[in-house]
C-alpha cells in the first residue's frame, strides 16, 4: 500500500484528491495539510511514501515545505510530487531544486495522477522528456547559480560513459533514446543511471537534470 499525504490550501481540492487516491486499491491517504507547516509536521509524523504538494499556500509555501521534508534525515524517504496550476510555473524549478521528485498540472486526468504517484513512490522522477526540455528552456531564461565545489568534485568521480549518459539525460532524452544513441541496451542505460544517482547523491532523474546544469557539465546554450 502506497501512503499519500495531500497538501493544498483549498479544502475542496484536498478532499477531491483524497477521494481519488482512496479509490485506488494500492493507494491510501494518511492525512491532509492546508499549509506548508502542516505538511512538514504531518510528513514527520506519518512518514508517507508520497506528498502531493501544492506550491502556493499561506505561511510556509510548498517550496519551503518540500525543502524541509526532503532535507531532513527524519523524512529522507518521503517523496514529493508538486502539483501546479501552470506547466511553467515560476516555482517549479525551485521545487525540483528543493528536492521534489517531479511535478504535475492540477488539471492532469485522474488516472494519470494515480500513475504518477506510483512512479514517484517507486523511486523514479516524474520528468518526461518534454518536461525536461521545458526545464531546459527555463535555464536559458534564468541561469542556474554557480556550481558548488562539492558538486564539481562529485563530477570527477564519474566515468566518461557516465558523464555522457548524464549529459543526454539533461538534454531531455529518454532511456530508449539514450540506448539508441549510444548503441547499448536499455538495461545498460539504467545501470549507468543507478551509478549516477549513487555518485551524485541524487534522489531521481529530476535531480540528475538539476545536477548536470548546476555543475556546469551542460550549459543551456548546448541544449
Amino acid at each position: 500500500m502506497i501512503r499519500v499525504l495531500v497538501a493544498d490550501d483549498q479544502a475542496l481540492l484536498r478532499g477531491s484528491f483524497r477521494v481519488l487516491v482512496d479509490t485506488a486499491p494500492d493507494l491510501s491517504t494518511v492525512g491532509e495539510a492546508g499549509t506548508g507547516a502542516e505538511a512538514v509536521e504531518l510528513a514527520r509524523r506519518e512518514l508517507p511514501d508520497v506528498v502531493l504538494m501544492d506550491v502556493r499556500m499561506p505561511g510556509m509555501d510548498g517550496i519551503e515545505a518540500t525543502r524541509r521534508i526532503c532535507g531532513s534525515p527524519e523524512t529522507a524517504g518521503v517523496r514529493v510530487l508538486i502539483l501546479t496550476t501552470f506547466d511553467l510555473d515560476e516555482y517549479v524549478y525551485a521545487g525540483l531544486r528543493a528536492g521534489a521528485s517531479g511535478f504535475l498540472l492540477k488539471s492532469t486526468p485522474p488516472g494519470d495522477l494515480l500513475s504518477a504517484i506510483r512512479v514517484v513512490a517507486a523511486g523514479d522522477g516524474l520528468l518526461a522528456p518534454t518536461v525536461t526540455r521545458r526545464l531546459i528552456s527555463e535555464f536559458v531564461r534564468v541561469p542556474p547559480p554557480a556550481a558548488p565545489a562539492a558538486g564539481a568534485a562529485r563530477l570527477n568521480e564519474l566515468t566518461a560513459r557516465e558523464r555522457e549518459v548524464l549529459t543526454l539525460i539533461a538534454r531531455g532524452l529518454s532511456n530508449a533514446e539514450i540506448s539508441t544513441g549510444l548503441h547499448v541496451s536499455v538495461a545498460t542505460v539504467k545501470t549507468h543511471i543507478g551509478h549516477l544517482l549513487a555518485k551524485l547523491g541524487a534522489r531521481d532523474r529530476a535531480q540528475l537534470v538539476i545536477a548536470a546544469y548546476e555543475s556546469g557539465l551542460v550549459s543551456p546554450a548546448s541544449r
